[in-house]
């Protein structure tokens, strides 16, 4: 790896500087957390805990039909589907969702998915919230 340049700009950010050795960075004050999924709570990511204004629910199901029961959040849930497919509803409407796909569900609005097929589906789900709020609807 090369060494970095002194004079670049950091854009109001402190600088992170990684060493020449590949060695892990050393870091004076906290500005990175390598945090492992494994250790997160049931797998999922709770921003406050770590500093962060999102928190992310990583979604890994090959079994037919599975998905949360209809809720809603008083903020934003971006989907970026991996791979498989997912039939959503959202206020009311059938989406039938594929890898490849980012749906993104306004804050406030009913929504649930189940899982179609036996394929992997795989997603990570965004929430604009450093904490999980879900308001259960049925």
């Amino acid at each position: 790896m090369a060494a970095h340049d002194a004079t670049m700009p950091t854009f109001g950010h402190p600088r992170i500087w990684l060493p020449d050795d590949g060695a892990p960075a050393s870091l004076d004050s906290m500005t990175l957390q390598a945090i492992e999924q494994a250790t997160l709570p049931h797998g999922n990511f709770e921003g406050y805990l770590h500093g962060s204004e999102v928190s992310v629910i990583f979604e890994r199901v090959a079994e037919d039909g599975t998905g949360p029961r209809l809720h809603r959040h008083p903020y934003s849930e971006t989907f970026v589907i991996r791979s498989g497919r997912a039939l959503f509803t959202v206020d009311g409407k059938e989406f039938e969702a594929v890898g490849g796909q980012i749906l993104v569900v306004e804050a406030m609005v009913p929504h649930k998915f189940r899982t179609l097929g036996a394929d992997l589906y795989e997603a990570v789900h965004i929430h604009a919230n450093d904490r999980f709020e879900t308001e259960w609807l049925e």
